[in-house]
């Protein structure tokens, strides 16, 4: 495996995956497409800019003059698709950029990656398209897809689409769905560092319901890893699930959140539920740790004390993001690099 192209890779998983390469596989050569969307930030990989085997390209995959010029000038043995819409609150208000970005960015990159005879291509996907849990089971590779709001419909139907694309052309794709993550990097309107922020500024932090929805936490460079096993030693055609063995109730993290912090439970406030907000997220993940010889390696206390240092540690990053500078910031700082 010499060269492998990340879309998404200024995101939060996608950055952290590709901090993961360049760090572990000295021969790696990675390319980054990422659109630069609201989610997608260049500082994340800041200490990579001058790696010899790094190169950031700006660009949308739903833009198939781009992908396929991309792949004609390079001989990439992998793509692993990072780049998605990913926040179920923004796909309740509007599914247009969903559907765009998750759907037809799917196709774009199938296609192309078909017609340049790409040796594996991986689908990062998410636990989401298996729908809701009650208070027992787990979901497997084999639970069927039942998707439940805008977001977790829009990553179903990529996957459909991989899966189609395995089976009618012997295309060799991997799909890998996860659990919540956590970690460094990661865009503060998702739980865990929305929470880590508005406790600091003293604000309220807001719990859907009762809180009582429970999901399964995996630090983020577990997941990392597991997308790397898949890469490397997942059979095509085949489903990888990683999970952290860590389910908790959105109540019970917020609390422990606050405890960690030194911060007092009335920052609490309850909020009217989001429709169609699903109850339970947990994930086996035997099949990963038996086939791909994957398992996790992070404690979830520790990982997020750690998280939460990271965050404390890096207030004008946290900063730019929440207050929107981060453009103005990373305009002045690369400057022509970022037009399209």
């Amino acid at each position: 495996m010499k060269r492998i192209l990340v879309t998404g890779g200024c995101g939060f998983i996608g950055s952290n995956f590709i901090r993961l390469q360049l760090s572990e596989y000295p021969e790696i050569e990675v390319t980054n497409l990422d659109k630069l969307t609201y989610a997608g930030n260049l500082e994340n990989l800041k200490d990579f800019e001058s790696h010899s085997g790094y190169q950031f390209v700006k660009g949308d995959i739903t833009d198939p003059e781009v992908v396929n010029s991309l792949l004609d000038s390079v001989d990439f043995d992998a793509v692993i698709n990072f780049a998605a819409e990913s926040h179920v609150d923004r796909s309740i208000l509007d599914s247009g950029p969903f559907i765009q970005t998750n759907i037809v960015g799917t196709q774009v990159l199938l296609d192309a990656a078909r017609k340049h005879e790409v040796n594996r291509y991986v689908q990062v996907s998410t636990d989401e398209v298996y729908g809701s849990l009650g208070p027992e089971g787990l979901f497997t590779e084999q639970t069927p897809i039942a998707p439940n709001s805008p977001y977790s419909a829009s990553k179903a139907a990529a996957d459909l689409l991989v899966r189609s694309y395995v089976n009618t052309f012997g295309f060799p794709a991997i799909i890998t769905r996860c659990s919540n993550n956590y970690g460094p990097y990661q865009f503060p309107e998702k739980l865990i560092p929305l929470f880590i922020s508005n406790a600091q500024e003293g604000k309220s932090l807001p719990i859907y319901g009762e809180g009582t929805n429970v999901r399964d936490w995996i630090h983020v460079m577990d997941h990392c890893r597991g997308i790397d096993a898949a890469l490397r030693k997942g059979e095509p055609g085949q489903v990888y699930n990683f999970g952290g063995h860590a389910e908790m109730q959105n109540i019970e993290i917020t609390k422990l959140l606050l405890k960690l912090l030194d911060k007092p439970e009335s920052l609490i406030e309850y909020v009217t539920d989001r429709p169609g907000h699903d109850l339970r997220y947990a994930i086996d993940c035997s099949k990963a740790e038996s086939e791909l010889g994957w398992k996790v390696e992070t404690d979830f206390q520790a990982g997020l004390k750690e998280t939460i240092d990271w965050y404390l540690d890096n207030p004008e990053w946290v900063n730019r993001i929440r207050t929107g500078k981060y453009r103005e910031y990373y305009e002045q700082q690369y400057g022509t690099r970022l037009k399209s």
